[in-house]
């Protein structure tokens, strides 16, 4: 049996005078019956020996009660808050229930001790709590807001109290905790005196020479600090009587915390630190006049003082999105010194400072989606002093955005709500998700479809012959690992096409069968294919035989080629019947000359046979006529050296409508059928006529040269392309 717990005298004598001062507190809601059985619970636990002394010797009840105080007078908790902080100890000892506590205090104490229990759970797999993600794991994870505010009660009563421990460690782990985590929750639920406070106290057990330092500093400059704050005030006191106003006023230092972060940002001393306070002025004002005599009292402040325009923070016509409002103004004091001035009413002063109004805004610390509404229904009931009603029913909307878990390292990771442990395998690394078979969930394992909850501890499990499904895209949520399944999907695709390609390729080298590109293609598409990697995909699969490929490939070359005729027959052989009589060019083409002039008479050079659309030049000839050439023309340099004078600039213009001669040449195996593929190509051309073709053949191969008759360089170059693709033609060129 555990030793029981024995109270020192001072500690017995603190520890009745809270109580009492809670009990007998009747705004904190207490029921008629609560202080005997609060007492009575309280004497069972100790009588029972479960209560121990923390890690810095402090008593459990006496700590709880200073916590339950902190709470009501800082934050304003009531009934079930302070019961359920000061019972929690005794239920995580095991001396009650949650069960218990629910039926002899109801089931709001239930739900803020059971949230208190499901947060010290979090802390055993010894989280980064540093991290955003683990504060708002915290959020999601306590369910009931009166958790964090407990929480944070809790860490300001701890700081004050291991002033003196000999626990190095452990103090300095709880002020880690207190800047990292503590700090940043009180900011945003806009506790921000008991942020300065923690962070203040922070900054003395972490970084103890700067905070006695600007200690010291503050201490020694406050008389003088106080004197120019009287010289200050003065006059504005006096003009506020004069105008009627209610108020008070007061000087507010900036925390020690806050200047120590300012003298490292502006990398100077405690003296290059000139905001050092602010002035205050708080009017006792009914709420329907509260706007008016704000803003009288700025009047009255910038007719004595000059003030800085770029420095007017207007929070009284639009409040903050938290709900805060004051007018901030900076003027220029005695000594041309600048003086931050902040002016609100009672009501508007007991918001900021109670943490009310949301400051997790007012300096930046943005939250995650969902915290927004969520603080502002926060701050809305405790405006409304509703809090024993509505705060029993809140329960935390972020989680139907995002969820946080933790690796088996302890590692804290966010997810939107859906995520799957897939999402979770190509989080770690895209490796890993692309071998991953399923997962295991706290110890339990669950297939690779289980959706993650909050709070999860997750492990994955892989097998090397796993590899990514299609539809696995439908199975996560993330963009991240879409995108890791869609690449390795079109890698693996990849792959396939190359090993099924290979594999044709060997096959038709052991038939003795050249492999074509272009006659693939066409087999491609005849088959029914839009896209080559799906036929290659589909070989690779075996849904298609090698075999018949292959035999239908031939089927197509043959075709394409002529062959499944007569055997091959030399190009010499081919004869072709002239057509009509040669179509002239179209009058409407138009070339502009020299300098834009239009209209001239002109001839195309025979030398190199210009079309439309050629790069092109004039030649003045003896007899005064124009000759058009090619800039490329074999002629060009000879002219341009012994005739500079007479070329004249040509650039063709309009649009064209004519056709023009021109002549190709054309090798290639001597073939007849490579011939009549060659022609039956240009007879399927579009506005494309062949006047005449020369062939002669010589050392297997044909040389022929083609004339035909098209309309520009664009049709004549798709021409040319098609021609090199004919199988055995060798080299296709303009003469």
């Amino acid at each position: 049996m555990e030793e029981k717990l024995i109270f020192t005298q001072a500690e017995e004598e603190k520890t009745q005078e809270l109580l009492d001062r809670l009990l007998k507190n009747d705004a904190n809601g207490f029921l008629p019956d609560d202080c005997d059985k609060l007492r009575r619970h309280l004497s069972v636990s100790i009588d029972a020996g479960c209560l121990q002394r923390n890690a810095f010797g402090l008593n459990p009840i006496l700590h709880a009660l200073q916590t339950a105080e902190i709470a009501v007078e800082e934050i304003g908790v009531r009934r079930d808050a302070i019961i359920a902080v000061v019972l929690y100890t005794s239920v995580v000892a095991g001396n009650s229930s949650e069960e218990d506590i629910e039926k002899e205090f109801g089931a709001g104490v239930a739900q803020i001790i059971h949230g208190l229990a499901r947060i010290q759970e979090l802390y055993k797999r010894n989280p980064v709590i540093e991290s955003e993600n683990f504060r708002n794991l915290l959020i999601s994870f306590a369910e009931d807001m009166r958790v964090i505010l407990l929480m944070i009660a809790d860490r300001v009563n701890l700081m004050r109290q291991v002033r003196d421990t000999l626990n190095e460690e452990a103090r300095q782990q709880v002020a880690q905790e207190a800047s990292y985590l503590y700090a940043p929750l009180a900011h945003k639920l806009g506790l921000y005196k008991l942020k300065s406070e923690l962070e203040d106290l922070s900054l003395k057990y972490l970084e103890h020479d700067a905070y006695y330092l600007i200690k010291e500093k503050l201490n020694a400059t406050k008389r003088v600090r106080d004197s120019y704050i009287e010289r200050f005030i003065a006059p504005i006191q006096e003009s506020l009587e004069q105008a009627g106003l209610h108020f008070h006023m007061k000087g507010r230092t900036k925390s020690i915390h806050s200047i120590w972060q300012k003298m490292k940002k502006q990398k100077c001393g405690f003296e290059g630190i000139y905001d050092l306070f602010a002035i205050r002025i708080i009017i006792d004002s009914p709420v329907e006049k509260e706007k008016m005599q704000c803003w009288q009292a700025y009047s009255i402040v910038t007719d004595m003082y000059m003030p800085n325009p770029k420095r007017l923070r207007d929070w009284l016509s639009v409040p903050k999105s938290n709900g805060y409002e004051s007018l901030h103004i900076t003027v220029l004091g005695p000594e041309k010194k600048w003086v931050e001035v902040q002016i609100r009413t009672e009501r508007m002063d007991e918001i900021a400072e109670k943490g009310l109004a949301a400051h997790w805004r007012y300096k930046g610390i943005k939250g995650e989606s969902g915290v927004d509404e969520w603080l502002s229904n926060i701050r809305a009931a405790l405006e409304s002093n509703d809090d024993l009603q509505l705060m029993d029913q809140f329960k935390m909307g972020l989680n139907e955005d995002e969820v946080f878990v933790f690796t088996p390292k302890g590692e804290l990771l966010k997810f939107p709500k859906g995520a799957t442990i897939l999402d979770f395998a190509y989080r770690i690394h895209s490796g890993v998700g692309n071998r991953c078979v399923g997962g295991s969930i706290n110890g339990r394992n669950v297939s690779l479809r289980t959706e993650l909850k909050s709070g999860d501890e997750v492990e994955i499990l892989t097998q090397n012959n796993q590899t990514p499904k299609p539809d696995w895209v439908n199975i996560v949520k993330t963009p991240r690992a879409k995108a890791k399944i869609k690449l390795s999907l079109k890698d693996a695709l990849v792959k396939d096409s190359l090993y099924a390609r290979e594999l044709l390729e060997r096959r038709m080298k052991n038939r003795k069968i050249d492999f074509d590109e272009s006659t693939m293609m066409h087999l491609i598409k005849r088959m029914g294919f839009k896209l080559a990697t799906d036929f290659y995909k589909q070989l690779a699969d075996g849904k298609l035989d090698v075999g018949e490929v292959i035999e239908t490939y031939v089927e197509v070359r043959n075709h394409d080629l002529n062959l499944n005729a007569t055997p091959t027959r030399s190009a010499t052989e081919y004869s072709f019947d002239h057509p009509d009589e040669e179509t002239s060019r179209s009058k409407d083409d138009v070339l502009v000359i020299d300098r834009n002039l239009k209209g001239l008479d002109f001839s195309l050079a025979k030398c190199c046979q210009p079309i439309y659309g050629d790069p092109v030049f004039g030649f003045v000839t003896v007899s005064g006529g124009i000759k058009i050439h090619r800039d490329n023309c074999p002629n060009a340099p000879e002219l341009r050296r012994r005739f500079g004078y007479r070329i004249v600039k040509a650039r063709w213009s309009g649009k064209n409508a004519g056709q023009y001669s021109l002549t190709l040449k054309v090798v290639g195996n001597d073939d007849l059928g490579i011939v009549n593929n060659i022609t039956s190509i240009i007879s399927k051309e579009e506005k494309i006529v062949m006047r005449s073709i020369n062939i002669d053949s010589h050392d297997s191969l044909f040389d022929g040269t083609i004339v035909i008759q098209l309309e520009d360089v664009s049709k004549l170059e798709a021409l040319i392309k098609k021609i090199r693709a004919v199988k055995g033609v060798k080299h296709v060129s303009r003469i």
